[in-house]
């Protein structure tokens, strides 16, 4: 009787162990792990890969689909978005809000189109999607405020291609093979990014999986960055200085012919 009591409390202990190892696991890549900008840099393409492995090597039955969404998150930033208003005929700048916390670049892809995939509680969570962000501004604004600023910062960075959704960007092939490609514009700022996996199946996130990416400045570009940070006013000085000395000369060449 001691032993099946025992052996009942074992198997108890046990469960969510055997639970956690029942699970899916991901095993992804990206094609490039540095990403260097040079003066010729005009963007570059990135692939991002995986496997998807299941526990004994079942794959799940037909009825219980797998999705993967991909979320590529650069170093978040501090950041003031302005609106302009028009006084007198002539926009001048208005209303400011500023954000202590914002990714400086964000692109999301999917297997399908993220509402169908989780509910808005997950999206949240997880920040899957746009609409989804968790961004942190330094003021007590009333909602409204906060959320046309915020539909304004979105819609900026979208046209400038730093923040991107593609839905059905994410391929899976046999329900074990994946892979997406996403586009990093040549504007995109340096720093730390990070490409998190998740794979997804009837509306829960069974397992998550991240691999970094760093994005830097390589030749002439990093030494006038370095300067810039390192060497402010010397940096201000001699740029002033070069555009003086251009100036006068692009002067005498005018003047001589």
């Amino acid at each position: 009787m001691r032993r099946a009591r025992f052996a009942s409390v074992a198997l108890l202990l046990a469960a969510p162990l055997l639970m956690a190892q029942a699970k899916p696991t991901l095993v992804p890549d990206v094609s490039q792990r540095d990403i260097e900008i040079k003066y010729s840099f005009t963007g570059a393409e990135l692939l991002l890969f995986g496997a998807i492995i299941y526990p004994g090597g079942r794959l799940p039955e037909p009825g219980h689909r797998t999705d993967v969404v991909i979320v590529l998150k650069g170093p978040a930033q501090s950041i003031v978005i302005r609106e302009k208003e028009k006084v007198a005929g002539i926009w001048v700048n208005a209303e400011a809000l500023r954000y202590r916390s914002a990714p400086s670049f964000y692109a999301i892809a999917s297997s399908r189109p993220i509402d169908k995939l989780v509910d808005e509680r997950t999206r949240a969570i997880y920040e899957l999607g746009l609409g989804s962000l968790q961004l942190s501004p330094a003021s007590n604004a009333p909602a409204a405020v906060q959320d046309r600023f915020t539909a304004g910062l979105v819609e900026q960075r979208r046209r400038t291609g730093l923040f991107v959704e593609a839905p059905g960007a994410v391929e899976i092939t046999g329900g074990v093979l994946y892979r997406a490609r996403l586009t990093i514009p040549a504007r995109v700022p340096t720093g730390r990014f990070t490409a998190e996996t998740f794979l997804i199946r009837d509306g829960r996130v069974l397992a998550a999986a991240v691999r970094d990416i760093d994005v830097r400045k390589t030749g002439f570009e990093r030494f006038v960055t370095r300067a810039a940070d390192r060497h402010a006013i010397l940096y201000g000085l001699t740029a002033v200085a070069l555009s003086a000395l251009l100036g006068w000369g692009a002067g005498r060449i005018a003047r001589r012919t």
